[in-house]
Protein backbone atom coordinates (compact mmCIF):
# COMPACT_ATOMS: atom_id res chain seq x y z
CA UNK A 1 0.00 0.00 0.00
CA UNK A 2 1.24 3.50 -0.81
CA UNK A 3 0.21 4.78 2.62
CA UNK A 4 1.33 3.15 5.86
CA UNK A 5 -1.31 1.57 8.06
CA UNK A 6 -2.76 3.70 10.85
CA UNK A 7 -3.01 2.49 14.45
CA UNK A 8 -5.99 2.95 16.76
CA UNK A 9 -4.83 1.99 20.25
CA UNK A 10 -7.67 1.49 22.77
CA UNK A 11 -6.93 0.86 26.43
CA UNK A 12 -9.53 0.32 29.15
CA UNK A 13 -8.75 0.69 32.86
CA UNK A 14 -9.52 -2.26 35.18
CA UNK A 15 -11.27 -4.26 32.44
CA UNK A 16 -11.30 -7.96 33.12
CA UNK A 17 -12.56 -10.32 30.38
CA UNK A 18 -16.13 -9.47 31.41
CA UNK A 19 -17.28 -9.25 27.79
CA UNK A 20 -19.65 -11.14 25.55
CA UNK A 21 -16.80 -12.10 23.23
CA UNK A 22 -15.08 -13.79 26.18
CA UNK A 23 -18.11 -15.98 26.83
CA UNK A 24 -19.84 -13.75 29.39
CA UNK A 25 -23.29 -14.01 27.83
CA UNK A 26 -24.93 -11.81 30.46
CA UNK A 27 -22.90 -8.79 29.34
CA UNK A 28 -24.11 -6.04 27.00
CA UNK A 29 -20.90 -5.25 25.12
CA UNK A 30 -21.96 -5.22 21.45
CA UNK A 31 -19.27 -2.84 20.21
CA UNK A 32 -16.24 -4.63 21.65
CA UNK A 33 -17.87 -7.90 20.57
CA UNK A 34 -18.19 -6.41 17.08
CA UNK A 35 -14.48 -5.60 17.10
CA UNK A 36 -13.85 -9.23 18.06
CA UNK A 37 -15.90 -10.30 15.04
CA UNK A 38 -13.46 -8.36 12.87
CA UNK A 39 -10.31 -9.41 14.71
CA UNK A 40 -8.63 -12.07 16.83
CA UNK A 41 -9.50 -12.52 20.50
CA UNK A 42 -6.58 -13.62 22.68
CA UNK A 43 -8.24 -15.67 25.39
CA UNK A 44 -5.14 -16.12 27.53
CA UNK A 45 -3.38 -12.76 27.53
CA UNK A 46 -1.55 -11.87 30.74
CA UNK A 47 -0.43 -8.51 32.07
CA UNK A 48 3.05 -8.04 33.49
CA UNK A 49 1.88 -6.27 36.68
CA UNK A 50 -1.69 -6.23 38.06
CA UNK A 51 -1.84 -2.49 38.67
CA UNK A 52 -2.34 0.30 36.16
CA UNK A 53 0.77 2.51 36.23
CA UNK A 54 3.23 -0.38 36.22
CA UNK A 55 1.52 -2.51 33.57
CA UNK A 56 1.18 0.48 31.23
CA UNK A 57 4.84 1.41 31.66
CA UNK A 58 5.84 -2.16 30.81
CA UNK A 59 3.63 -2.50 27.73
CA UNK A 60 4.40 0.97 26.39
CA UNK A 61 8.16 0.49 26.80
CA UNK A 62 8.20 -3.18 25.78
CA UNK A 63 10.37 -3.95 28.82
CA UNK A 64 9.77 -6.43 31.65
CA UNK A 65 9.21 -5.29 35.22
CA UNK A 66 11.69 -6.12 37.97
CA UNK A 67 11.61 -5.92 41.73
CA UNK A 68 12.54 -2.23 41.50
CA UNK A 69 11.18 -1.27 38.08
CA UNK A 70 7.49 -0.83 37.25
CA UNK A 71 6.30 -1.71 40.74
CA UNK A 72 3.10 0.10 41.69
CA UNK A 73 0.18 2.15 40.37
CA UNK A 74 2.11 5.43 40.72
CA UNK A 75 4.82 4.32 38.26
CA UNK A 76 6.33 6.93 35.96
CA UNK A 77 8.11 5.33 33.03
CA UNK A 78 10.51 8.26 32.85
CA UNK A 79 11.47 7.75 36.51
CA UNK A 80 11.91 3.97 36.37
CA UNK A 81 13.51 3.75 32.92
CA UNK A 82 14.60 7.24 31.85
CA UNK A 83 14.69 7.80 28.11
CA UNK A 84 12.98 4.51 27.27
CA UNK A 85 11.89 4.26 23.64
CA UNK A 86 8.11 4.20 24.00
CA UNK A 87 5.66 2.60 21.58
CA UNK A 88 4.14 5.89 20.38
CA UNK A 89 7.60 7.48 20.22
CA UNK A 90 8.80 4.69 17.96
CA UNK A 91 5.90 5.30 15.59
CA UNK A 92 6.48 9.04 15.74
CA UNK A 93 10.14 8.50 14.85
CA UNK A 94 8.93 6.60 11.78
CA UNK A 95 6.77 9.41 10.44
CA UNK A 96 3.49 8.92 12.31
CA UNK A 97 1.33 11.62 13.85
CA UNK A 98 0.89 10.41 17.44
CA UNK A 99 -1.95 11.69 19.63
CA UNK A 100 -3.57 10.58 22.88
CA UNK A 101 -6.94 11.12 24.55
CA UNK A 102 -7.61 10.05 28.12
CA UNK A 103 -5.56 7.72 30.29
CA UNK A 104 -2.80 6.02 28.31
CA UNK A 105 0.26 6.43 30.51
CA UNK A 106 -0.82 6.60 34.15
CA UNK A 107 0.52 10.16 34.44
CA UNK A 108 -0.46 12.48 31.61
CA UNK A 109 2.96 14.20 31.31
CA UNK A 110 4.94 10.94 31.47
CA UNK A 111 7.13 10.79 28.29
CA UNK A 112 4.65 13.21 26.68
CA UNK A 113 7.19 15.46 24.95
CA UNK A 114 8.74 12.63 22.98
CA UNK A 115 5.78 10.23 22.71
CA UNK A 116 3.07 12.56 21.39
CA UNK A 117 2.92 15.31 18.81
CA UNK A 118 0.71 17.33 21.18
CA UNK A 119 0.04 17.21 24.92
CA UNK A 120 -2.49 14.40 25.61
CA UNK A 121 -6.09 15.40 26.24
CA UNK A 122 -7.82 14.67 29.54
CA UNK A 123 -11.14 16.33 30.40
CA UNK A 124 -11.42 18.36 33.59
CA UNK A 125 -13.62 16.91 36.32
CA UNK A 126 -15.66 18.88 38.81
CA UNK A 127 -14.29 18.14 42.26
CA UNK A 128 -11.89 15.17 42.20
CA UNK A 129 -10.82 12.71 39.50
CA UNK A 130 -13.57 10.36 40.72
CA UNK A 131 -15.98 12.38 38.57
CA UNK A 132 -19.20 12.29 40.59
CA UNK A 133 -22.12 14.24 39.17
CA UNK A 134 -24.81 13.93 41.85
CA UNK A 135 -24.54 16.80 44.38
CA UNK A 136 -24.79 14.52 47.41
CA UNK A 137 -21.83 12.50 46.17
CA UNK A 138 -19.73 15.55 45.42
CA UNK A 139 -20.21 16.68 49.02
CA UNK A 140 -19.14 13.32 50.41
CA UNK A 141 -16.01 13.07 48.24
CA UNK A 142 -13.58 15.34 50.03
CA UNK A 143 -10.20 13.57 50.18
CA UNK A 144 -8.22 10.45 49.33
CA UNK A 145 -9.15 8.96 52.71
CA UNK A 146 -12.77 10.04 52.62
CA UNK A 147 -14.20 9.22 49.24
CA UNK A 148 -17.81 9.17 48.09
CA UNK A 149 -19.79 6.05 47.22
CA UNK A 150 -18.26 3.24 45.18
CA UNK A 151 -20.83 3.69 42.41
CA UNK A 152 -23.18 6.29 40.98
CA UNK A 153 -26.23 6.05 38.71
CA UNK A 154 -27.07 9.41 37.17
CA UNK A 155 -29.66 10.15 34.49
CA UNK A 156 -27.26 12.06 32.23
CA UNK A 157 -25.97 11.85 28.66
CA UNK A 158 -22.83 9.85 27.96
CA UNK A 159 -20.54 12.86 27.71
CA UNK A 160 -21.56 14.18 31.11
CA UNK A 161 -18.99 11.72 32.45
CA UNK A 162 -15.34 11.84 31.50
CA UNK A 163 -15.22 8.77 29.23
CA UNK A 164 -17.91 10.25 27.02
CA UNK A 165 -15.77 13.36 26.67
CA UNK A 166 -12.73 11.22 25.83
CA UNK A 167 -14.79 9.54 23.09
CA UNK A 168 -15.88 12.96 21.81
CA UNK A 169 -12.26 14.00 21.51
CA UNK A 170 -11.17 10.74 19.89
CA UNK A 171 -13.92 11.09 17.28
CA UNK A 172 -12.80 14.64 16.54
CA UNK A 173 -9.15 13.58 16.38
CA UNK A 174 -9.96 10.86 13.86
CA UNK A 175 -11.63 13.40 11.60
CA UNK A 176 -8.68 15.77 11.90
CA UNK A 177 -6.00 13.12 11.40
CA UNK A 178 -7.77 11.60 8.40
CA UNK A 179 -7.14 14.81 6.47
CA UNK A 180 -3.37 14.71 6.94
CA UNK A 181 -0.83 13.03 4.70
CA UNK A 182 1.02 11.22 7.49
CA UNK A 183 -0.33 7.99 9.00
CA UNK A 184 -1.55 8.28 12.58
CA UNK A 185 -1.16 6.48 15.88
CA UNK A 186 -4.17 7.52 17.97
CA UNK A 187 -4.48 6.24 21.54
CA UNK A 188 -7.73 6.52 23.49
CA UNK A 189 -7.65 5.51 27.15
CA UNK A 190 -11.00 4.97 28.88
CA UNK A 191 -11.20 5.14 32.67
CA UNK A 192 -14.24 3.00 33.44
CA UNK A 193 -14.80 0.42 34.78
CA UNK A 194 -12.28 1.78 37.30
CA UNK A 195 -13.74 2.68 40.70
CA UNK A 196 -16.04 4.41 41.39
CA UNK A 197 -18.47 2.62 39.07
CA UNK A 198 -20.15 5.77 37.78
CA UNK A 199 -22.20 5.42 34.61
CA UNK A 200 -25.34 6.93 33.07
CA UNK A 201 -28.55 5.31 34.28
CA UNK A 202 -29.35 3.69 30.92
CA UNK A 203 -26.35 1.38 31.30
CA UNK A 204 -27.43 0.30 34.76
CA UNK A 205 -30.86 -0.42 33.30
CA UNK A 206 -29.38 -2.95 30.87
CA UNK A 207 -29.15 -5.39 33.79
CA UNK A 208 -31.90 -6.69 36.04
CA UNK A 209 -30.50 -6.16 39.51
CA UNK A 210 -31.77 -9.41 41.03
CA UNK A 211 -30.17 -11.38 38.19
CA UNK A 212 -26.69 -9.95 38.77
CA UNK A 213 -24.62 -12.91 40.04
CA UNK A 214 -22.23 -12.99 42.96
CA UNK A 215 -18.94 -14.86 42.89
CA UNK A 216 -19.35 -18.57 43.36
CA UNK A 217 -16.04 -18.87 45.19
CA UNK A 218 -16.15 -15.95 47.63
CA UNK A 219 -13.82 -17.75 50.03
CA UNK A 220 -10.11 -17.95 50.67
CA UNK A 221 -8.52 -20.70 48.56
CA UNK A 222 -7.61 -23.79 50.52
CA UNK A 223 -4.02 -23.55 51.81
CA UNK A 224 -3.42 -20.17 50.18
CA UNK A 225 -0.53 -18.33 51.90
CA UNK A 226 -1.10 -14.97 53.54
CA UNK A 227 1.10 -13.35 50.90
CA UNK A 228 -1.50 -14.23 48.25
CA UNK A 229 -4.31 -12.34 49.95
CA UNK A 230 -5.02 -8.66 50.47
CA UNK A 231 -7.64 -6.49 52.18
CA UNK A 232 -8.68 -4.61 48.99
CA UNK A 233 -7.82 -1.26 50.51
CA UNK A 234 -8.61 0.60 47.28
CA UNK A 235 -12.32 -0.24 47.62
CA UNK A 236 -12.44 0.11 51.40
CA UNK A 237 -11.73 3.86 51.14
CA UNK A 238 -15.15 4.43 49.61
CA UNK A 239 -18.19 5.48 51.59
CA UNK A 240 -20.18 2.67 53.29
CA UNK A 241 -17.68 -0.10 52.48
CA UNK A 242 -16.84 -1.98 55.70
CA UNK A 243 -13.34 -1.39 57.05
CA UNK A 244 -12.89 -5.13 57.66
CA UNK A 245 -14.53 -8.37 56.63
CA UNK A 246 -16.73 -9.18 53.62
CA UNK A 247 -19.27 -6.81 52.13
CA UNK A 248 -22.91 -7.83 52.65
CA UNK A 249 -24.48 -9.67 49.72
CA UNK A 250 -26.67 -6.76 48.63
CA UNK A 251 -23.73 -4.37 48.66
CA UNK A 252 -21.71 -6.93 46.70
CA UNK A 253 -24.52 -7.17 44.14
CA UNK A 254 -24.59 -3.37 43.84
CA UNK A 255 -20.85 -3.38 43.19
CA UNK A 256 -21.06 -6.08 40.53
CA UNK A 257 -24.04 -4.32 38.96
CA UNK A 258 -22.02 -1.09 38.91
CA UNK A 259 -19.04 -2.83 37.30
CA UNK A 260 -21.32 -4.25 34.61
CA UNK A 261 -22.90 -0.85 33.97
CA UNK A 262 -19.52 0.89 33.77
CA UNK A 263 -18.26 -1.78 31.37
CA UNK A 264 -21.26 -1.35 29.09
CA UNK A 265 -20.82 2.43 29.24
CA UNK A 266 -17.21 2.17 28.09
CA UNK A 267 -18.23 -0.34 25.43
CA UNK A 268 -20.56 2.30 24.00
CA UNK A 269 -17.74 4.85 23.90
CA UNK A 270 -15.49 2.36 22.10
CA UNK A 271 -18.35 1.87 19.67
CA UNK A 272 -18.55 5.58 18.92
CA UNK A 273 -14.83 5.71 18.10
CA UNK A 274 -15.01 2.62 15.88
CA UNK A 275 -18.10 4.00 14.11
CA UNK A 276 -16.17 7.17 13.29
CA UNK A 277 -13.30 5.11 11.92
CA UNK A 278 -15.82 3.48 9.58
CA UNK A 279 -17.46 6.79 8.72
CA UNK A 280 -14.21 8.35 7.50
CA UNK A 281 -13.42 5.24 5.47
CA UNK A 282 -10.24 4.23 7.29
CA UNK A 283 -11.19 0.91 8.92
CA UNK A 284 -9.54 -1.05 6.09
CA UNK A 285 -6.26 0.81 6.50
CA UNK A 286 -6.10 0.87 10.30
CA UNK A 287 -4.79 -1.61 12.85
CA UNK A 288 -7.02 -1.65 15.93
CA UNK A 289 -5.87 -3.06 19.25
CA UNK A 290 -7.99 -3.07 22.41
CA UNK A 291 -6.69 -4.20 25.78
CA UNK A 292 -7.62 -3.98 29.44
CA UNK A 293 -4.60 -3.06 31.54
CA UNK A 294 -5.11 -5.94 34.02
CA UNK A 295 -7.86 -8.06 35.53
CA UNK A 296 -10.12 -7.41 38.52
CA UNK A 297 -11.72 -9.42 41.33
CA UNK A 298 -15.49 -9.22 41.73
CA UNK A 299 -15.62 -11.07 45.03
CA UNK A 300 -13.67 -14.13 43.91
CA UNK A 301 -11.63 -15.53 46.81
CA UNK A 302 -13.39 -12.98 49.01
CA UNK A 303 -11.44 -10.14 47.38
CA UNK A 304 -12.11 -7.09 45.25
CA UNK A 305 -9.87 -4.91 43.04
CA UNK A 306 -6.60 -6.25 41.59
CA UNK A 307 -3.20 -6.21 43.37
CA UNK A 308 -2.54 -9.95 43.54
CA UNK A 309 -1.12 -12.94 41.67
CA UNK A 310 -4.35 -14.81 41.03
CA UNK A 311 -5.57 -15.41 37.49
CA UNK A 312 -8.44 -12.96 38.02
CA UNK A 313 -5.93 -10.10 38.40
CA UNK A 314 -3.43 -11.21 35.75
CA UNK A 315 -5.64 -12.24 32.83
CA UNK A 316 -7.11 -9.37 30.79
CA UNK A 317 -8.71 -8.79 27.37
CA UNK A 318 -6.63 -8.35 24.23
CA UNK A 319 -8.21 -8.03 20.78
CA UNK A 320 -6.34 -7.22 17.57
CA UNK A 321 -7.95 -6.34 14.23
CA UNK A 322 -5.78 -5.60 11.23
CA UNK A 323 -6.15 -5.31 7.45
CA UNK A 324 -5.65 -8.69 5.82
CA UNK A 325 -6.26 -10.60 9.07
CA UNK A 326 -9.50 -12.65 8.99
CA UNK A 327 -11.80 -11.79 11.87
CA UNK A 328 -14.03 -13.70 14.23
CA UNK A 329 -11.26 -16.02 15.42
CA UNK A 330 -9.88 -16.94 18.82
CA UNK A 331 -6.33 -17.68 19.95
CA UNK A 332 -5.93 -19.95 22.97
CA UNK A 333 -2.15 -19.74 23.12
CA UNK A 334 -0.47 -17.97 26.02
CA UNK A 335 0.58 -14.39 25.26
CA UNK A 336 1.63 -11.42 27.39
CA UNK A 337 1.24 -7.69 27.09
CA UNK A 338 4.93 -7.28 26.24
CA UNK A 339 4.01 -8.79 22.88
CA UNK A 340 1.81 -5.85 21.83
CA UNK A 341 4.69 -3.46 21.00
CA UNK A 342 6.53 -5.81 18.58
CA UNK A 343 3.19 -6.93 17.08
CA UNK A 344 2.18 -3.40 16.13
CA UNK A 345 5.62 -2.74 14.68
CA UNK A 346 5.45 -5.82 12.49
CA UNK A 347 1.87 -5.19 11.35
CA UNK A 348 2.82 -1.62 10.42
CA UNK A 349 5.91 -2.78 8.54
CA UNK A 350 8.36 -1.12 10.94
CA UNK A 351 11.64 -2.75 11.95
CA UNK A 352 11.72 -4.37 15.36
CA UNK A 353 13.48 -2.29 18.00
CA UNK A 354 16.33 -4.19 19.65
CA UNK A 355 15.26 -3.29 23.18
CA UNK A 356 11.98 -5.23 23.16
CA UNK A 357 11.42 -8.17 25.53
CA UNK A 358 8.24 -9.46 23.88
CA UNK A 359 7.51 -11.47 20.72
CA UNK A 360 5.27 -10.53 17.80
CA UNK A 361 1.80 -12.09 17.77
CA UNK A 362 1.55 -12.08 13.99
CA UNK A 363 1.95 -15.89 13.74
CA UNK A 364 -1.13 -16.25 15.95
CA UNK A 365 -2.99 -13.63 13.95
CA UNK A 366 -2.27 -15.66 10.82
CA UNK A 367 -3.10 -18.98 12.47
CA UNK A 368 -4.83 -18.65 15.86
CA UNK A 369 -4.62 -22.43 16.37
CA UNK A 370 -0.84 -22.25 16.71
CA UNK A 371 0.58 -22.70 20.21
CA UNK A 372 1.47 -19.54 22.06
CA UNK A 373 4.40 -19.09 24.40
CA UNK A 374 5.40 -22.05 26.58
CA UNK A 375 5.13 -19.71 29.58
CA UNK A 376 4.39 -16.09 30.47
CA UNK A 377 5.64 -14.05 33.41
CA UNK A 378 3.88 -11.64 35.78
CA UNK A 379 4.85 -10.11 39.09
CA UNK A 380 3.45 -8.00 41.92
CA UNK A 381 5.89 -6.62 44.51
CA UNK A 382 7.58 -9.68 46.09
CA UNK A 383 5.52 -12.25 44.16
CA UNK A 384 6.70 -13.66 40.82
CA UNK A 385 4.32 -15.80 38.76
CA UNK A 386 4.73 -18.13 35.81
CA UNK A 387 1.74 -19.27 33.78
CA UNK A 388 2.13 -22.38 31.65
CA UNK A 389 -0.49 -24.14 29.58
CA UNK A 390 -1.68 -26.03 32.66
CA UNK A 391 -0.39 -24.29 35.79
CA UNK A 392 -0.13 -20.92 37.49
CA UNK A 393 2.74 -20.95 39.98
CA UNK A 394 3.85 -18.07 42.23
CA UNK A 395 6.79 -17.60 44.58
CA UNK A 396 7.26 -14.83 47.13
CA UNK A 397 10.73 -13.87 48.37
CA UNK A 398 12.13 -11.41 50.89
CA UNK A 399 14.75 -8.76 50.12
CA UNK A 400 17.55 -11.31 50.44
CA UNK A 401 15.94 -13.56 47.84
CA UNK A 402 14.87 -16.20 50.35
CA UNK A 403 11.54 -17.79 49.45
CA UNK A 404 8.75 -17.04 51.94
CA UNK A 405 5.69 -18.59 50.32
CA UNK A 406 4.41 -20.23 47.14
CA UNK A 407 1.22 -21.36 45.48
CA UNK A 408 0.33 -23.67 42.59
CA UNK A 409 -2.99 -24.03 40.76
CA UNK A 410 -3.86 -26.70 38.21
CA UNK A 411 -6.04 -24.95 35.62
CA UNK A 412 -7.04 -28.24 33.99
CA UNK A 413 -8.72 -29.37 37.21
CA UNK A 414 -9.21 -26.15 39.16
CA UNK A 415 -9.58 -23.16 36.80
CA UNK A 416 -11.10 -21.06 39.60
CA UNK A 417 -7.93 -21.54 41.69
CA UNK A 418 -9.66 -22.77 44.82
CA UNK A 419 -7.02 -25.24 46.07
CA UNK A 420 -3.32 -24.42 46.43
CA UNK A 421 -1.30 -27.54 45.57
CA UNK A 422 2.20 -26.16 46.16
CA UNK A 423 2.89 -27.95 49.46
CA UNK A 424 1.46 -31.33 48.52
CA UNK A 425 3.82 -34.27 48.06
CA UNK A 426 2.40 -35.14 44.66
CA UNK A 427 3.25 -31.61 43.43
CA UNK A 428 6.93 -31.71 44.43
CA UNK A 429 8.30 -32.38 40.93
CA UNK A 430 5.95 -29.89 39.29
CA UNK A 431 6.88 -27.17 41.79
CA UNK A 432 10.60 -27.85 41.32
CA UNK A 433 10.27 -27.64 37.53
CA UNK A 434 8.20 -24.45 37.59
CA UNK A 435 10.52 -22.86 40.13
CA UNK A 436 13.48 -23.50 37.83
CA UNK A 437 11.61 -22.11 34.84
CA UNK A 438 10.53 -19.07 36.82
CA UNK A 439 14.12 -18.39 37.87
CA UNK A 440 15.22 -18.55 34.23
CA UNK A 441 12.44 -16.19 33.13
CA UNK A 442 12.75 -13.78 36.04
CA UNK A 443 14.56 -10.53 34.96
Amino acid sequence: MSRKLNVLFLVVDDLRPQLGCYGRSQMHTPHIDGLADRGVVFERAYCQVPVCGATRASLLSGVRPTRRRFVDYKTWLDHDLPGALTLPQYFRDHGYRTHACGKVFHHLPDTAERSWCEMPFMPDCEGTWRNYLLPENLKSDVSEDRRGPAYEKADVPDNAYRDGQIADRAVAELSRLSGQEEPFFLAAGFVKPHLPFNAPAKYWDLYRHDDVPLAGNAFRPQDAPDEAMHNWGELRKYFDIPAEGPVPDEMARNLVHGYYAATSYTDAQVGRVLAQLDAIGLRESTIVVLWGDHGWQLGEHGMWCKHCNFHTSLNAPLIVSAPGVPGGRRARGLVEFLDVYPTLCELAGLPRSEHLDGASLTPLLTDPARPGKPAVFSRYFAGDSIRTDRYLYTEWADDTGEQTARMLYDHDRDPAENVNLAERDESRDTVADLSRRLAALRP
